[in-house]
Order: C-alpha cells, then sequence, then structure tokens
C-alpha cells in the first residue's frame, strides 16, 4: 500500500500524532523521529497537527483519540513490561493507523499484531525474530505501510520516515521547509532498503535465496529471467517462487522489477541522464512500459520524478 493513502488523514483538523518513547531520548531512532514532527508542528500550529510525546507509563493514562500512534524504541532496548507493554500497545491501536519504529516493530510482531503483515525491521533484530517469521512478512525496506500498519527500521531512516509522513498529511511545501532546516538535501523513499538486511536475515539460513537477489542486484541492464536465476542458484522455479513468498512476500520477477525502478527513481534523482537513458539502462526497452511501472509504483511518472530533482 502506499504512502499517499495517508494523505486522507490530512483532512482531519488537528491531526493527533502521538509518538511513545520506550527507549533514550538521545537515541538515533527517537530524535530522528521526533525532530522532523517538531519542526513541522511548530511551522503549521496546533490548529493543523497536535504531536503528543510520551513515555509508556504517561500513554497508559492518556485518553486515547489519536489518529496516527508509534511506539519507538533503538534496536538496544530492552522490552517492556509484559503488563506495561500490553497497555501501552492497547493505547497505540486505538489509533486509525498505528505501528513501531525500531524495536517497537518488534515487539508489536512479537505480541502477534503483524499477521501477514509486510514490517520493516532493524536488520540487526533479525535474529530475534524465529519466533515470529510464520506471522510476518519481514521486508528489507527502510520503512512499511500496510493497511492501517506503519512500520520503520530505525537509526537514520526514522528521519526519512519522519519527512515522508510529512510531506503525505501536509504537502512538499511543508516537507521542504522542514528539511532546509535540517539541512537534507535527499530523502529516502519507503521502497529503499537496508543494504545489510537482506544478507543479515537470509545469508545464512537461506544462501540461495540471498544469492538469486544478488543476481537481480548485480543484473539490472539486462535483466535475467526467473528460470534463469532459478536455474543459476540450483533450484526449480517454483522453489524459488516459494522462497521468495515466504521470506520476501513476493514474486521474484515482481521483487525484480521493483528492484529496476527503484534504481532507476535513484538515477532520475541523483545523474543528469535522460529519462530514455534511465530507462534502458534499468532494463526498460520500452518508454511506455517504463513510465507505466513506474507510475504504478511511485504514483508519478518519470518525469515527474525528474522535475522534483529540479525544483529542489
Amino acid at each position: 500500500m502506499s504512502f499517499a493513502n495517508l494523505s486522507s488523514l490530512a483532512q482531519q483538523q488537528p491531526l493527533r500524532l502521538l509518538l511513545i518513547n520506550a527507549g533514550e531520548a538521545d537515541a538515533i531512532t527517537w530524535a530522528g523521529l521526533v525532530q522532523p514532527l517538531r519542526l513541522a508542528a511548530a511551522q503549521l500550529g496546533r490548529e493543523a497537527l497536535q504531536l503528543q510525546t510520551m513515555t509508556p507509563a504517561q500513554v497508559v493514562l492518556a485518553q486515547p483519540g489519536w489518529h496516527i500512534a508509534l511506539l519507538v524504541a533503538d534496536e538496544q532496548q530492552s522490552p517492556l513490561p509484559a503488563e506495561q507493554a500490553r497497555a501501552v500497545i492497547a493505547r497505540c491501536r486505538s489509533a486509525e493507523y498505528w505501528g513501531g519504529v525500531g524495536a517497537g516493530v518488534l515487539w508489536l510482531a512479537k505480541a502477534g499484531l503483524m499477521a501477514g503483515v509486510r514490517i520493516a525491521l532493524p536488520w540487526a533484530l533479525y535474529a530475534d525474530t524465529e519466533d515470529i517469521t510464520e506471522r510476518a512478512i519481514l521486508t528489507p525496506h527502510l520503512f512499511e505501510l500496510d493497511g492501517p500498519h506503519l512500520s520503520c527500521c530505525g537509526g537514520a531512516a526514522s528521519i526519512d520516515f519522519a519527512l515522508t509522513l510529512i510531506e503525505q498529511l501536509f504537502g512538499a511545501g511543508v516537507q521542504a521547509t522542514v528539511k532546509e532546516s535540517l539541512c537534507i538535501e535527499r530523502v529516502r523513499g519507503p521502497e529503499e532498503r537496508q543494504r545489510v538486511a537482506l544478507q543479515a536475515r537470509f545469508g545464512a539460513l537461506q544462501p540461495r535465496l540471498s544469492e538469486a537477489v544478488t543476481l537481480m542486484e548485480t543484473n539490472i541492464e539486462e535483466p535475467l529471467s526467473t528460470d534463469d536465476i532459478a536455474n543459476l542458484v540450483g533450484l526449480s522455479r517454483r522453489q524459488l517462487e516459494r522462497l521468495f513468498k515466504q521470506y520476501l512476500g513476493s514474486l521474484p520477477s515482481r521483487y525484480y522489477l521493483e528492484l529496476r525502478l527503484q534504481r532507476a527513481r535513484q538515477l532520475l534523482l541523483e545523474t543528469n541522464h535522460s529519462i530514455v537513458q534511465v530507462g534502458l539502462m534499468c532494463g526498460f526497452s520500452s518508454g511506455s512500459h517504463f513510465s507505466t511501472a513506474f507510475g504504478a509504483l511511485f504514483g508519478n511518472t518519470p518525469r515527474e520524478e525528474r522535475q522534483r530533482k529540479l525544483q529542489s
């Protein structure tokens, strides 16, 4: 699901956003999330955005009524006591959109609340997921929106996550002002990946899956067929598709297409190659196919994406 679905919340006046800090105040996961949102709140005023930050002890006593609620903790943070965790999660789930950032994502998944949901988890916590892999779909992305569920891997990605929320809720102009205040040039999108995540999660347990993704990453300009990849890693097509579906929540062909489109988006934003050149460099021989596929994934055309670069 696209983050653009959050734009419907912008009609709420004021929009109430709750951040529950279950970790340290100086952790980058928390600071990276809260600072952009505080700047946006200062710019918009309380009539547009009411940002509340609470500790777990405080939120248990608070009255619900939030539009978005996020449970935030750095990856090194120890879990909350069981009784308090249940109360905090209940408050969090009362919001229209809810989820976690950093270790908060793992706690929600371990509570059984992410069954069949795509979640972005810090790669350093992947070793703690053996008992939830059948119930949640771990992705290597920086952040995810799946139905009402929000998740972000934390760390520096918290900044990108917060800025994406700001853009979708309040527009590119507000986001641009916050970016300027923070001296940030580029915001990574939800589709971008934690570079270490795949190897950390699957390298030892599923070496053939890891090898298949590596083949995709190194064959962007001239894509391989699913059958070719399966043969190269020593699996049948059906076995390969089963691995991708189980661990990445996608078919190999779809995952490969998104990988190529992510590379195309990066080239459009970071280079001066023409749109036609970018399409060819990412394995699209047809300009119309490139534009259609790009629009389906990102919600805008390659030309509009390039225009964003020129305007920034």
